[in-house]
């Protein structure tokens, strides 16, 4: 694969078949569109079926890691059945995409990781985190369901208690804090974020390549049993595009106030 087809990430191949992977709409963040979610959905088969690439290095261009969802695409997926029906099947390719990726992922997490952007992050393989940075879930700051990525990992990383707090609460995860419950595989300094993320990858590239891509085919037959969840609940979310809340929550925070959801104001 050469990758020219992709406007929104971007690719360098380095020693030893690692490939860098960077979000790449630093003016926003590296908030997801559409264009942009859907390249993030299709380029883990392209990796996949890539036999000269033997780990992939994920980051954000900029300060971000990514901001998740672009609101504006929020605000047109609100009560746009064609464009929820075909986000469902795109947010499903995302996920088992990753999954079904045999070739190995470490995200370096430079900066908040937010929704969309926190799919990749965490169902990498590993992930590494530089210290000091933020994430959250934050599905239900928006008004919707946790459907992305959450019902099929967060229980399995950090378990059922600290899963559920953060997700219903959408507060943030300090790194530090992150690598305390599991959620993430490492946090370090900033400065040596890059550093440490490649010499994982350089060392998964260089180890028995076979039994690499085979342990981790099995290992993530934990996300696959989870898959009938994560279709609920990436389902559910898409449920709650259809409802007045998902408004009020993108208009709260593009006006930087509290929300009043109408689901919690009615009589």
């Amino acid at each position: 694969m050469d990758f020219d087809d992709y406007q929104h990430l971007t690719f360098e191949r380095l020693d030893h078949g690692v490939l860098r992977m960077t979000l790449d709409r630093p003016e926003r963040l590296n908030a997801a569109h559409e264009p942009m979610h859907s390249e993030l959905a299709r380029v883990w088969t392209d990796i996949h079926r890539d036999d000269t690439i033997r780990a992939v290095v994920v980051t954000g261009a900029g300060s971000a890691f990514s901001a998740g969802g672009d609101l504006g695409m929020v605000q047109r997926l609100t009560g746009n059945y064609p464009g929820i029906v075909a986000m469902l099947r795109e947010t499903q390719e995302l996920v088992y995409n990753i999954v079904n990726c045999d070739t190995p992922i470490v995200s370096a997490i430079n900066g908040t990781a937010v929704g969309a952007g926190l799919v990749v992050a965490l169902l990498a393989d590993i992930s590494i985190a530089a210290e000091g940075i933020r994430v959250t879930d934050g599905h239900l700051r928006l008004g919707v369901a946790a459907g992305d990525h959450a019902a099929i990992v967060w229980p399995l990383l950090c378990g059922m208690a600290k899963a559920k707090y953060y997700l219903l609460t959408a507060d943030f995860v300090e790194a530090a804090e992150a690598e305390r419950i599991g959620l993430i595989s490492r946090c370090v300094p900033a400065d040596r974020l890059m550093d440490e993320a490649l010499a994982v990858a350089t060392r998964l590239a260089t180890g028995p390549q076979h039994a690499v891509r085979l342990t981790k085919r099995a290992l993530n037959n934990w996300l696959r049993l989870a898959g009938p969840t994560f279709d609920a609940s990436a389902a559910y979310e898409m449920l709650t595009f259809f409802g007045g809340d998902v408004a009020e929550g993108v208009d709260a925070i593009l006006t930087k106030r509290e929300p009043r959801y109408p689901t919690a104001t009615e009589a």
